[in-house]
């Protein structure tokens, strides 16, 4: 970073008074600008004992394996992001259900945060951010092939679950709005 969000002018890479950490602060207006991780929501879709898993159309690791998950947005919550992004990844609706895994992946500075999830009919497809949706038993999972660390904690985390007869309970959060008015 080099310029301030607020003002425009330069920004200075140093520890603000009463801070522990450098932080980036604007030497004429003084604004911190905090950089702090990422979330990434997602979920593994079942539906009749299979799971859903899509191919990735888009980088990084186009041509690998995932489960539909993305970068939430302001304004949703954890289930509502990993609701929209099976949505958009692969045309399918899911019931989110409990949670599943929360990794922590400091070299990206994310924190991935799994749901498990139901289908109640088997409807999806491709779309431009997946090459080839489908769904499969365990033994039909391209372990070699999955995209990332965090995506096969999660789908061997449920699958270990499903094996021990954890369903998991209904996950219940907090979701906190503003009033409206």
């Amino acid at each position: 970073m080099k310029f301030c969000s607020s003002c425009g002018q330069l920004v200075t890479l140093r520890t603000p008074e009463g801070d522990h950490l450098p932080r980036y602060v604007c030497d004429a207006c003084g604004v911190v600008h905090y950089q702090n991780p990422k979330l990434v929501v997602g979920c593994v879709p079942e539906y009749d004992g299979r799971i859903l898993i899509c191919k990735r159309a888009i980088e990084p690791r186009c041509g690998y394996w995932t489960i539909p998950a993305g970068f939430m947005e302001n304004g949703e919550t954890t289930q509502e992001g990993a609701r929209r992004e099976t949505l958009e990844e692969a045309l399918a609706q899911v019931e989110i259900g409990s949670l599943l895994a929360v990794v922590h992946v400091l070299h990206a500075d994310q924190v991935h945060v799994m749901f498990r999830a139901r289908m109640h009919e088997p409807r999806f497809g491709a779309t431009a951010e997946s090459l080839e949706v489908r769904l499969c038993d365990e033994a039909e999972i391209p372990w070699q092939d999955i995209a990332f660390r965090s995506v096969e904690f999660a789908l061997r985390r449920y699958f270990e679950d499903r094996r021990r007869g954890v369903e998991g309970h209904h996950f219940t959060a907090l979701d906190y709005r503003k009033p409206a008015g």
